[in-house]
């Protein structure tokens, strides 16, 4: 029996997350897998796509190969791929929920998450912004922090679904110190890099271009900075975004701070869309996810590409042997 075991979150059931989950080979990775979706549903796109993989309930054995265990939740209403409907968003946060508890009560040792559709979710009368902030309310975690990995590429944010003309006013002191802070903590815990190098965009167009572009470069960021510098981080910026996100620039920095979300993520998606994970640092728990949307247009199409899925899960079972390494000081 493997040692790490790893929730799976089936996402929004008309997308591509139940198609990619059914891709999935149990066999191709060193963990217990287990699946928290709808045992139906799965099994109809498994076919639909003539997936070999088998789906099975919840404590029922699987020893057959391509086998993966369910934790059943039942669906409202019958789920057609590629239509959404408002009635099976409690479905979809309930998977959330629950694969979170299970994590949190220690039955599992992280937590993956096929995509979910936030619009069809607040549609449906529930306020929800994204997996970041649903999963910190949960966990009781005042400062979540949203880490794209692509490659050697990682990338933190400072502020994540904002609208545009309010991310300004969400950059200040605290904010940059505690994303940095958790940052510098969990590359360390989760990722084996022993005194991290973190480098930190500016906020306006070349970097401020000292003060003529925007002031908060010079009010905020950079004392913020150097304020961490002196407390043991090796950090530095911040650095017009246009330039930092260049290979030389880039070649001795562990991570990159973005200010806000399209600031940072077009150029990692860039780097590599298919391969890349969002993966939230400052829970008590590792979560990591794919990087895409849910693609209602590919649902059941046999044309969703599980790269991303398969990433993502491989990086939590990575994390959960770095995070035990850590911990026993090794």
């Amino acid at each position: 029996m493997p040692d790490v075991r790893i929730a799976i979150t089936a996402g929004e059931p008309a997308g591509i997350g139940p198609d990619i989950v059914a891709a999935i080979d149990p066999r191709a990775f060193e963990a217990r897998l287990v699946i928290f979706g709808n045992i139906d549903m799965l099994r109809a796109r498994a076919a639909a796509l003539g997936a070999a993989t088998r789906f099975v309930g919840q404590g029922e054995a699987t020893a057959a190969a391509g086998a993966i265990e369910v934790i059943d939740h039942p669906l409202s209403q019958p789920c057609i791929p590629g239509q959404l409907d408002s009635a099976n968003a409690r479905y979809v946060l309930a998977t959330l929920e629950n694969a979170c508890r299970a994590c949190l009560d220690g039955e599992f040792d992280a937590m993956v998450t096929a995509p979910v559709h936030k619009g069809i979710i607040n549609r449906a009368g529930i306020a929800f912004s994204g997996h970041t902030e649903f999963l910190a309310d949960i966990c009781q975690a005042p400062r979540p922090v949203m880490l794209l990995i692509a490659g050697s590429l990682r990338v933190a944010l400072i502020t994540t679904h904002l609208p545009l003309r309010e991310v300004a006013d969400a950059i200040n002191e605290n904010a940059i110190r505690e994303v940095i802070e958790i940052l510098d903590r969990d590359l360390r815990a989760r990722f084996g890099l022993p005194r991290p190098h973190i480098k930190v965009c500016g906020l306006n167009p070349h970097a401020g271009e000292n003060g003529y572009l925007g002031d908060e470069e010079i009010r905020i960021i950079i004392p913020t900075l150097a304020a961490l510098e002196d407390s043991g981080i090796q950090v530095s910026g911040p650095f017009p975004a246009d330039t930092l996100f260049t290979p030389g620039m880039l070649a001795d920095a562990d991570a990159v701070v973005a200010m806000y979300h399209d600031q940072g993520l077009p150029v990692l998606k860039h780097v590599g869309f298919h391969n890349a994970v969002n993966t939230t640092l400052g829970l008590p728990i590792i979560r990591s996810s794919v990087d895409h949307g849910t693609a209602l247009d590919l649902a059941a199409s046999r044309a969703a590409r599980p790269d991303s899925l398969f990433t993502a899960i491989h990086s939590a079972i990575s994390q959960v042997r770095q995070k035990r390494l850590h911990a026993s000081g090794t």
